[in-house]
């Protein structure tokens, strides 16, 4: 019988230990925090990155923001918190394009069409008379009214275009001016989603193919609300607050029209249509109102490069109640109100600012039948929305149009 003991293992002195992985080691908890804070940081920057990017993409190829990727890239840089990048890049932009000063246009810039024509008697305004230039002295055919759009059934012409220079410095620019009857036309405000914001409203983009059959202007309204100092009203609705003093674009429900300081010229009545008000009023008493000339450019919008002339509108009444719209290039605010009195309003407001955003358009076509963005035709060549974006559901801001009224569109007027 063997012995126990021998037959007991031995364990070896010296044992295998396997090598401990570097994995295995105990790091501090700095470097663990460390590491969960930079993937976290990874991460955030990863969504925020891809969120910027693809609303980015979005806007820019978004109609709704405007013609010009500048415009598109402004719009989405303000709704971003980069205002200040994107005033600083607008600034240089201007610098870079500032408006020529001197020079002449070509003589075909003050229009081509029939001018004032021998106008049926009958329930209307006396035609315009020639506006005075701001320039020094007047070119052939500036100032000049030319009759556009859609006439009444017996022929009376209802709008009439002209065309002047802006001052007398930039001298090569023409801004567009219109004259247009409210005795054969009744307005129109349409809202939109962004300006005021908010809806469905009755009437908001695209122009019906019922509203179109009469349709002869459409012309960009104001501000956004949050830039506009003033309210809004609608179908019955406040959607904005009205305010006291401000200028205000006031349509009536007989389809009339007027400019107005609000709680002095017009008030809320159950005749008011609707209310659109966008800042102070810069034409009162038939000329333009103290202060235009002074460094206030806040109180007149945010402009491209924060530049005094620029793309501007503008919408005046005169003393016999004809409505003046005004927009074009190289307008200060203060060249706005002196070409809306040159027109003969009384009382005049600015509307929207800047290339985008500047927008008339006459439309032509046999009456009561429907039209489209292809019977328009753009004040200026150099408005960049076209006439179709009228027709479009894509489109976001209010604007106003001018439509015949029945009696006009079917027979002819009695005097």
């Amino acid at each position: 019988m063997r012995d126990w003991y021998l037959m007991t293992p031995v364990r070896a002195r010296h044992a295998y230990r396997p090598p401990v992985k570097p994995s295995a080691v105990r790091l501090s908890p700095f470097v663990y925090w460390r590491r969960r804070a930079l993937v976290l940081l990874s991460v955030v920057t990863i969504v925020v990155l891809g969120y910027l990017g693809i609303t980015l993409g979005l806007a820019l190829t978004n109609p709704s923001y405007g013609v010009s990727f500048q415009a598109r890239f402004a719009e989405w840089g303000r709704q971003h918190g980069l205002g200040r990048e994107v005033t600083w890049a607008e600034s240089e932009y201007y610098r870079l394009n500032r408006p020529k000063v001197g020079g002449a246009p070509p003589l075909s810039s003050f229009g081509t069409g029939p001018t004032v024509l021998k106008v049926p008697q009958g329930v209307h305004l006396p035609a315009p008379t020639r506006i005075p230039t701001p320039a020094a002295t007047a070119l052939p055919g500036e100032g000049v009214w030319h009759v556009i759009g859609r006439e009444t059934a017996n022929g009376t012409p209802t709008t009439y275009e002209a065309f002047v220079r802006p001052n007398a410095l930039n001298t090569s620019y023409v801004v567009g001016v219109v004259w247009m009857d409210p005795k054969l036309l009744q307005a129109q405000l349409y809202s939109g989603s962004s300006i005021p914001g908010g809806g469905p409203y009755p009437y908001s983009a695209p122009i019906s193919v019922k509203s179109s059959r009469s349709l002869v202007d459409a012309f960009n309204a104001g501000f956004l609300m949050a830039d506009a100092n003033g309210g809004y009203y609608t179908s019955g609705k406040t959607i904005m607050p009205l305010r006291v003093g401000a200028a205000s674009a006031v349509i009536f429900k007989d389809g009339s029209m007027t400019v107005g300081k609000w709680g002095r010229d017009v008030t809320m009545t159950n005749q008011v249509s609707s209310v659109r008000q966008n800042l102070d009023l810069i034409v009162d008493n038939g000329k333009p109102v103290a202060g235009l000339t002074n460094a206030n450019l806040a109180k007149w919008g945010l402009t491209l490069g924060g530049a005094y002339n620029v793309w501007r509108s503008g919408l005046g009444v005169t003393s016999d109640g004809a409505l003046v719209y005004v927009g074009g290039p190289s307008l200060s605010i203060s060249d706005l109100a002196n070409v809306l009195v040159r027109a003969g309003a009384v009382r005049g407001m600015e509307l929207d600012i800047n290339t985008d955003w500047v927008s008339f358009s006459s439309f032509t076509g046999p009456l009561n039948t429907p039209i489209t963005g292809t019977n328009g035709t753009s004040l200026l060549s150099g408005m960049l929305e076209p006439p179709s974006h009228y027709f479009a559901s894509w489109w976001t801001r209010d604007f106003f149009t001018m439509s015949l009224r029945s009696a006009a569109a079917t027979t002819a007027a009695s005097g």
